[in-house]
């Protein structure tokens, strides 16, 4: 919206668009190589401890000779989009007017291919930053059936994995996902409902019910 070879003033430009002054000379900062590393390290600790908060992986990492402090780590965990697995309520928030579908993997024997889908999106370290994976698993056979990568969290990414694999594989009977926003949105729960696959959702607090994704 700001055009910098405009003739009339920054400044003014700001005041008319109704935005901060100092946001207009803002330039975003990659991460830093020792925050890098850092948050590399956190992504281990956090597979082999998923319990464990910004003040455990601080003092795991103070054990290693990493002087960081509390707040460093959460800061760089919510950076991560990742932060610790236990059971509490409403881990998951769809977006507001999004429906919520019952969660039907319960006591439900899963005996063949195609019959539960699940999906789940994931924090990747990258040499300069990271991105975002979602991938698409057969729960039975345990097969990746599509993925995809993306910069940001937005609903695309996940319905042209969603689409790729329904081309590949056919319909399973049931998907599973969490309630997070890409997965309550029109754009994602429309495919379902056009290719009539009967949708489950996880339940507030039940993070183990997708774990088979959690896991890959």
């Amino acid at each position: 919206m700001i055009d910098r070879l405009h003739s009339l003033p920054l400044t003014r430009q700001a005041r008319e668009l109704g935005m901060s002054r100092g946001s207009i000379y803002y330039l975003p900062r990659p991460v830093s190589s020792a925050d890098l590393a850092v948050m590399r390290r956190i992504d281990e600790l956090h597979m082999e401890f998923p319990f464990a908060g910004s003040r455990m992986l601080r003092d795991l990492l103070l054990q290693e000779g990493i002087k960081i402090g509390r707040l460093h780590v959460a800061t760089l965990m919510k950076k991560m989009a990742i932060e610790a697995i236990y059971r509490r309520s409403n881990t998951s928030k769809p977006a507001p007017g999004h429906k919520i579908y019952p969660y039907l993997l319960r006591k439900l024997a899963i005996v063949r291919p195609n019959q539960v889908w699940a999906t789940d999106i994931s924090y990747i370290p990258m040499a300069k930053g990271f991105v975002y994976l979602v991938a698409i698993v057969d729960w039975f056979s345990r097969k990746v059936l599509a993925w995809r990568v993306s910069i940001t969290m937005e609903a695309e990414f996940c319905v042209e994995a969603l689409e790729e694999a329904l081309a590949r594989f056919g319909n399973p009977e049931i998907f599973n996902t969490d309630q997070g926003s890409q997965f309550t949105s029109q754009a994602f729960t429309g495919v379902l409902l056009r290719e009539k696959i009967v949708i489950s959702m996880d339940g507030r607090g039940a993070w183990r019910d997708n774990v088979i994704v959690e896991r890959l």
